[in-house]
């Protein structure tokens, strides 16, 4: 029955441990399960409201906790973290597997003519420029300026990337020609990621103690989550979900690695606080 449910269930936090990798690949396997692409308006909507209700300790009539979590997973697969707004479709993670499977079979299969590697690697930049957006940290704009950066420098590096190492292969088997996608992608997303996200490098991230409480912007937050998030970026196409738990999508680290003066704004604030949190992104 809806009274008995806990109220005091933690649903800002995964519902499993993350601080073991099984405990996140168990979390990063639902949130990137394709099937919430296919979601509805409605249900999209009767999720975030069930979210938002228990929030302020409000218990929809009937619900269970499996229902709850439910909710929760259809609402953090389709609203951003920090910023609260529905994302783009084809940025979400649930729709990593369909989209990468689809372009990165295309990319193989036509790869031999200079007008099919100049499209396809439009295709996976434009998408990648899309999900970078979508899954940024912290609830900062971007401008207009910055996502064209972005998308240009990224898509020019992929196609010459593409363009080079197709004349090089031209004399080697095909099999070899073949992973020649790979290497063009992996040199985009070197470019794509800093830039898609400079906006977090120039002006840091939200950080946060233990209990969600907001202390203030960190550039050092931002330079670590970005890494973390190009190592991860590597292997997406393979294998998303494992990927993704390779670290925790609430990352900390220690205050005494922060600026200074925040360093000194904290430590007057919040005496005796080691760590603080922030959302590393995708």
């Amino acid at each position: 029955m809806s009274s008995e449910l806990d109220t005091n269930i933690n649903i800002k936090e995964p519902r499993w441990d993350q601080g073991t990798f099984m405990g996140r690949a168990k979390h990063f396997f639902t949130v990137t399960d394709p099937r919430n692409i296919l979601l509805s308006k409605e249900q999209l909507e009767t999720a975030r409201q069930i979210i938002q209700d228990y929030r302020q300790g409000i218990v929809s009539p009937g619900l269970t906790e499996d229902e709850l979590w439910r909710a929760k997973y259809i609402y953090d697969s389709a609203f951003h973290p920090d910023t609260g707004e529905k994302m783009i479709v084809i940025g979400r993670m649930s729709a990593q597997v369909p989209m990468n499977m689809t372009i990165t079979g295309c990319m193989m299969t036509f790869y031999k003519t200079t007008p099919a590697v100049v499209f396809w690697q439009w295709i996976n930049q434009s998408f990648n420029a899309i999900v970078n957006y979508t899954n940024r940290s912290g609830d900062a704009p971007i401008t207009v300026s910055q996502l064209g950066t972005a998308y240009v420098s990224a898509t020019t590096g992929a196609v010459a990337t593409a363009l080079g190492l197709n004349a090089l292969t031209k004399h080697v088997s095909p099999l070899i020609g073949r992973f020649v996608p790979f290497a063009a992608v992996a040199a985009a997303n070197c470019i794509n990621i800093p830039l898609m996200r400079q906006r977090e490098l120039k002006y840091g991230i939200p950080i946060t103690d233990d209990n969600d409480n907001r202390l203030g912007e960190s550039k050092h937050a931002a330079q670590q989550a970005i890494t973390q998030v190009g190592l991860v970026g590597f292997c997406l196409v393979f294998a998303t979900p494992l990927c993704c738990a390779l670290f925790p999508q609430k990352s900390s680290m220690s205050v005494s690695r922060l600026e200074p003066e925040l360093q000194e704004k904290i430590k007057a604030s919040h005496p005796g606080l080691e760590r603080v949190y922030f959302n590393k992104g995708l």
